[in-house]
């Protein structure tokens, strides 16, 4: 009887969830199996897979034939490494104990990337989520900004607070014309002056009147 490892669907619509099985190849693809080894959850990154691993490596090695995503899930696994290994051993190309020194190297190597992997994954959503909280962050402060401008009360007396700056600036302006007057006034004590010296224009006169009496005296000797 030729057996196959295959993938039996389960799971919601939308949400597969996968059961790894031994069935007959001539079987449906859901229907009757031999042996489950395991599950296989696609929904989670990286995805979540839960394989007994030695009943795996046995039906590999007794011929069982692997479908095509099946064979990704062993090999990821390392059961086909495992026995890729034990048939060097069989045919005495290794011994045991460089059989489990080559397994333990592979795995650790392997377990290497998938941490990159993992980790490469957590960063991306880590940055994923920064940017989403920005985006969040930044369209709620142009709301509440939206929000505040709306809500501002409208200042109707700003025009006429302004009317007392514009009265002191023409009181300031008129201020020097109030002073003008000051200024002006010596140029009205010139004729003052003239006044003052008017007597001495007189004073001619003063003394022509001893010269008029003094022909008369001498007519009268």
């Amino acid at each position: 009887m030729a057996t196959r490892i295959r993938l039996q669907r389960h799971g919601k619509k939308g949400k597969p969830f996968f059961h790894i099985v031994v069935a007959d190849s001539r079987s449906k693809r859901d229907g009757r199996f031999i042996e489950k080894l395991g599950t296989y959850n696609p929904n989670t990154n990286p995805a979540t897979i839960d394989l007994d691993f030695d009943r795996s490596v046995h039906w590999v090695s007794v011929g069982a034939s692997p479908s095509e995503t099946a064979k990704a899930i062993l090999s990821y696994k390392g059961v086909l490494m495992k026995e890729h290994l034990m048939r060097g051993v069989t045919k005495g190309a290794l011994t045991e104990e460089q059989m489990e020194a080559k397994y333990a190297k592979w795995l650790d190597e392997k377990a290497n990337i998938i941490d990159q992997k993992v980790n490469k994954l957590s960063k991306a959503k880590e940055d994923e989520e920064k940017a989403r909280l920005a985006a969040e962050k930044e369209k709620n402060d142009a709301r509440a900004a939206a929000i505040a401008e709306a809500n501002a009360p409208v200042i109707e007396e700003a025009p006429a607070e302004e009317a007392p700056a514009e009265e002191a600036t023409a009181e300031v302006a008129e201020a020097p014309s109030e002073e003008a007057p000051a200024e002006t006034a010596p140029a009205e004590e010139t004729p003052a002056a003239e006044v003052v010296e008017a007597p001495t224009e007189e004073a001619p006169a003063a003394e022509e009147t001893p010269t008029t009496d003094a022909p008369e005296e001498t007519k009268e000797g």
